[in-house]
């Protein structure tokens, strides 16, 4: 596969200050990993690309939008309890949500088949007005409406990270264009994502939440991937699969409370592989969210990496 990975030194300098998980050092841990690896030489390269403030206002409010350029202007500070932005935040958001409609564009003209964008500050949290749990922009969810833009009609957005994505489900709870699955642990931060949030109006149904008990193992999320995570998509049959890649259900983890192992990741990349090769036209973008355990996540970023190449 005609395979893209992106990174860029913008974004080391979203710096979320000293003792935050949501660090520097974990894109820096897993370039180190992936240059060591035998197929790093294989991957294509990816326009640096910014979102306009236009674009990311296909999701945020242009208020929000504004607010937050002029706070991280002024030297930025915590927007939540979680949440902190400084000079360079802004622009590194910009560039983590417009890398996403880089990877779109050479998909669709045929120049790409997939994308794996190493990106920060990550996004699946980010609420249309408002900051949330490490995230500024909703990288996947502009990527997704950016692609209806653009004429695709049925999109998969497929979120494994240990906390639910609320960001991305209530951007899409009312649209039957976009299917948007959710594994992760519950009750857990952000306390949304139960079983029975399935979407609104038009859109009830196009949302599956698989909310995990804490400690779930690799056969627990296996034979919930095989029983509904695919059976779901495959039924929607998407032109295009987005992943929301966090890779905090590690069992090594410090936030996670889950049992995953290194393994675990490439299967469910490997699953996802097979669902794209069969409805999607082998199309997948992946964006970096979560993972806080620095080995463990350069680790499972390799081998979902690997079975993206």
């Amino acid at each position: 596969m005609r395979t893209a990975l992106f990174t860029d030194d913008l974004f080391l300098q979203h710096d979320t200050g000293q003792g935050h998980p949501e660090c520097s050092s974990r894109l820096i841990s897993i370039r180190k990993k992936l240059e060591r690896q035998p197929y790093f030489g294989e991957f294509r390269e990816l326009e640096r690309r910014f979102a306009s403030e236009e674009e990311i206002a296909l999701v945020h409010d242009l208020d929000y939008i504004k607010k937050l350029r002029e706070f991280t202007k002024t030297g930025g500070g915590y927007l939540d309890g979680d949440t902190p932005a400084v000079l360079d935040s802004f622009d590194a958001a910009s560039l983590a949500a417009g890398v996403g409609l880089a990877a779109a564009d050479a998909i669709l003209d045929g120049t790409l088949d997939r994308a794996i964008l190493l990106v920060r500050p990550p996004g699946h949290h980010a609420l249309p007005s408002r900051a949330m749990g490490f995230c500024l922009f909703n990288n996947i969810a502009i990527c997704a409406r950016y692609l209806q833009k653009k004429g695709i009609k049925k999109i998969g957005i497929l979120d494994w990270d240990v906390h639910h994505g609320n960001g991305t489900e209530a951007a899409f709870y009312e649209d039957p264009g976009i299917f948007f699955v959710s594994m992760h642990h519950y009750p857990f931060y952000p306390g949304t994502g139960a079983a029975s949030d399935r979407g609104r109006n038009g859109g009830e149904g196009f949302t599956l939440n698989i909310p995990m008990p804490g400690n779930s193992s690799d056969d627990d999320y296996r034979a919930v991937f095989l029983e509904k995570v695919i059976p779901a998509l495959t039924s929607f049959a998407p032109e295009i699969l987005l992943i929301s890649a966090g890779f905090d259900a590690h069992q090594m983890d410090p936030l996670g409370g889950m049992n995953l192992t290194t393994d675990m990741f490439q299967w469910m990349t490997e699953k996802s592989v097979e669902l794209a090769a069969s409805c999607c036209q082998d199309r997948i973008i992946s964006f970096l969210e979560g993972g806080y355990h620095l080995q463990a996540l350069a680790d499972s970023v390799a081998v979902h990496a690997a079975a993206l190449l």
